[in-house]
């Protein structure tokens, strides 16, 4: 009968995408190193916390973001990997071996972001400061501290729990504070839940994102960036590199390796650009409101004439200003608008060519292969198959 050499427990809440991740990277360790475990994941983590002492397993990965977990684990008769956030202060750091996303680094990430669009006002947006959200208030106080640093302000929020009974309260105040920030300015959310609340905000009010307020998230998450008309830039934490150290920990804790108090820190990916910090620090107000007007409706098929009438003013005095501040016509801003488009369903999906042409509104996809053929001296297949060979080196 098989057996497997050891047992061990995951202690993760699935329905996060970063849990998920984690246990990406642990299930990959599993399979590149060859490791003999039976792995147990409850859906219900609470559950398995009530009996965790009467488990005849050999060895535990668990998120220590979470305290209840963090609490129930510190008597464990078995090895104990924690997974987390890193911690400014050494003495915060759990008696286990740790490996944490460095929640400095991840933040510098994001705010380095925006200053290299050029801006020179920054806001955070937080969580309201528990033991339920200690990751956040290490990720405030790297901002606070990265702007000190280069002598600018930071506005601080940090909301309130998002509730179904208070939601209109609490919109309401992000709201208020948006409205009181100086324009233009980035706010680095510290998560891509609570930067929605900000993108939401800013449509309700009229706030332009990016040319007012542009922000960036964490996490990169998936759902945040589908359920906003305006794509989020996000930092991309290394949470499959977390689990894998995770894992690979504990291989050496279960091979009687003195471990001890160990911590890895994991860096961020890297900032996934999109819509949100799509700033070039624009002067002229009517330049500002064809651009916002021409981000969220190019695709549509709109005209030239279309955007006059949304901002206004003449066709000769709008596009003088255009070529003063984009160094070139209307109709090229909502050509280029597109281009983009297609070029990053290309390379990061794979929707069909037919597709792209219809959501990018391009009359046809002849035309479609026109314009490829005409800006890249390839079609959008050719296109497609070069830049998704880039992705894999």
């Amino acid at each position: 009968m098989f057996q497997a050499k050891h047992s061990i427990s995951l202690l993760f809440n699935a329905n996060k995408v970063y849990d998920r991740q984690v246990i990406e990277g642990i299930g990959h360790y599993l399979q590149s190193s060859k490791v003999d475990w039976d792995i147990y994941l409850e859906e219900d983590v609470l559950t398995r916390l009530e009996n965790i002492d009467e488990w005849g397993g050999d060895g535990i990965i668990a998120d220590f973001d979470d305290p209840t977990v963090q609490a129930a684990l510190v008597n464990a008769k078995v090895p104990v990997i924690g997974v987390g956030g890193s911690y400014s202060n050494a003495a915060d750091y759990p008696d286990v071996p740790y490996v944490a996303t460095d929640n400095f680094a991840v933040v510098k990430c994001a705010y380095e972001h925006l200053k290299k669009k050029g801006l020179e006002r920054f806001a955070f947006y937080g969580f309201p400061a528990d033991q339920n959200h200690r990751w956040a208030v290490e990720r405030e106080a790297a901002m606070v501290k990265l702007c000190k640093e280069d002598g600018y302000e930071c506005s601080i929020y940090r909301g309130h729990p998002t509730r179904p009974e208070t939601w209109q309260y609490t919109m309401n105040r992000v709201t208020d504070w948006i409205q009181a920030l100086p324009n233009p300015v980035g706010i680095v959310s510290v998560t891509d839940a609570r930067a929605r609340h900000l993108l939401q905000a800013c449509d309700h009010i009229g706030k332009l994102v990016p040319d007012n307020i542009s922000i960036v998230g964490i996490d990169d998450d998936d759902i945040a960036r589908f359920l906003s008309r305006i794509s989020l830039s996000s930092v991309t934490q290394g949470c499959f590199d977390m689990g894998f150290q995770a894992a690979k920990l504990l291989h050496r804790h279960l091979d009687n390796e003195g471990l001890k108090n160990k911590r890895v820190l994991v860096p961020p990916l890297g900032v996934s650009e999109r819509q949100s910090t799509d700033f070039k620090a624009l002067k002229d107000p009517f330049v500002i409101q064809a651009m916002h007007y021409i981000r969220q409706n190019a695709c549509r098929g709109i005209k030239v004439d279309q955007v006059l009438d949304f901002v206004g003013v003449s066709r000769s005095n709008l596009e003088q200003r255009f070529k003063e501040e984009r160094g070139h016509s209307i109709h090229a801003e909502i050509h280029n608008e597109k281009l983009d488009k297609a070029s990053k369903l290309l390379k990061e999906s794979e929707v069909s060519t037919n597709e792209v042409a219809q959501v990018c509104g391009y009359p046809s996809l002849q035309y479609m292969y026109a314009v490829f053929k005409k800006h890249y001296n390839q079609t959008p297949r050719e296109y497609r198959i070069e830049h998704s060979n880039n992705l894999d080196t």
